[in-house]
């Protein structure tokens, strides 16, 4: 993979030498074409598919409340949409993306052959969804199953968060860690012996370091000048600004929505994004999760290697750019996280963090047994 032209900058031990083509060519997982969910999914993805340079002027008035609404269905409205008879759109998403629990056999069998890479989101994939950004505390539970799944695949977590931020709430040294929307990367200060491919340790990759004082003083900015709306949050997650409306009074969405432009017409080299309950203002590089997870699996020694099997779980629309990759590439599993129909890329779904600490496990266990057979075979 092609490294980005823009502002990069690598600290630390470089990423492994480019391998030449996996001579195992196995068999692709079998990654079905998107097909279309209504009229009703239709809207959503338009409303979705908002991502704005600060001069556009699309983010202000009706268009950037709806959006916002789109973005971040709220628990109420949920409820209202089931209790007006929705369940029966919710099992055609089904059919389209059916449970990873209860597809699990179908998954374990297609990385036959394979090495599992895993790459995980942290909130509301690891960590339930909270009005408090900063006490978004993973459980100990989920905690060890990370741990366990991490000794048996090379696993990384790709977050919008701050890497430091995002390290401090899992607390794994063994795993890589892709922050800030995969805009700073950093390899494992210890790795298990057993990932043999596992050749990145200590890589650190920052493709928009010279936008770090920008994004400073934006973030700086933003909180001054969201300060007197009630509710708002703005969390520096070091190579993109967060301004989190969750607690914010929907009346006021668009005070906030006009506040982050108003700030941003001055940054013609950011853009803004929405995600679930959150406006995410990032560099105009083209990087992103799906970027993140190609150069970790090329870093990892994978690159144009077909015996690998990349496995990303996320809940936000942010994760759509890392099923995107995996759903061009014809390789892979993307799951969704969520309790409810999203037009998505991933081809599974798993409804809440409990669901996925679940999948986590179930790999896990599957894992020891092939192994256990393998030594029993060798032995007879």
């Amino acid at each position: 993979m092609a490294k980005p032209s823009v502002g990069v900058s690598e600290v630390g031990v470089s990423a492994a030498p480019a391998q030449s083509a996996c001579p195992c060519p196995g068999t692709l997982f079998p990654y079905p074409p998107p097909r279309g969910a209504g009229i009703a999914a239709a809207v959503r993805r338009k409303c979705l598919q908002v991502e704005l340079g600060a001069g556009t002027g699309l983010l202000g008035g009706a268009w950037g409340v709806e959006s916002m609404r789109a973005s971040s269905p709220t628990h109420a409205k949920a409820a209202a949409a089931l209790a007006a008879g929705v369940d029966d759109e919710r099992a055609a998403w089904m059919v389209r993306h059916p449970s990873a629990l209860g597809k699990f056999e179908q998954i374990v069998a297609a990385s036959e052959g394979k090495r599992i890479v895993m790459f995980l989101d942290y909130d509301g994939t690891l960590s339930p969804i909270v009005d408090d950004p900063d006490a978004a505390f993973m459980s100990e539970t989920m905690r060890m199953a990370v741990r366990s799944v991490a000794k048996h695949f090379p696993t990384a977590i790709v977050s919008g968060r701050c890497r430091d931020k995002v390290f401090e709430f899992v607390k794994l040294a063994e795993l890589y860690y892709a922050g800030s929307h995969g805009m700073d990367i950093k390899g494992p200060a210890k790795a298990s012996s057993r990932h043999a491919k596992a050749k990145a340790k200590g890589v650190l990759f920052q493709p928009a370091s010279e936008f770090l004082p920008m994004i400073e003083e934006v973030h700086e900015r933003l909180a001054e000048t969201t300060r007197c709306i009630p509710g708002a949050k703005v969390e520096n997650n070091k190579f993109c600004v967060s301004v989190h409306f969750r607690c914010v009074d929907e009346k006021m969405w668009g005070e906030v929505s006009e506040a982050v432009k108003g700030v941003l017409r001055e940054y013609p080299k950011l853009r803004l994004t929405l995600g679930r309950m959150v406006l995410e203002v990032r560099p105009t590089i083209k990087w992103d999760k799906g970027k993140a997870l190609e150069f970790l699996l090329e870093s990892l020694g994978f690159a144009d290697c077909t015996n690998v099997l990349p496995v990303y779980i996320g809940d936000d629309r942010t994760d759509e750019d890392a099923f995107k990759v995996l759903r061009r590439r014809g390789q892979g599993v993307g799951i969704l996280v969520s309790k409810h129909p999203k037009e998505t890329s991933a081809n599974y779904s798993l409804q809440e963090p409990a669901e996925v600490m679940e999948f986590l496990l179930r790999l896990v266990e599957w894992k020891r047994l092939s192994r256990s057979r393998a030594r029993l075979m060798s032995l007879q």
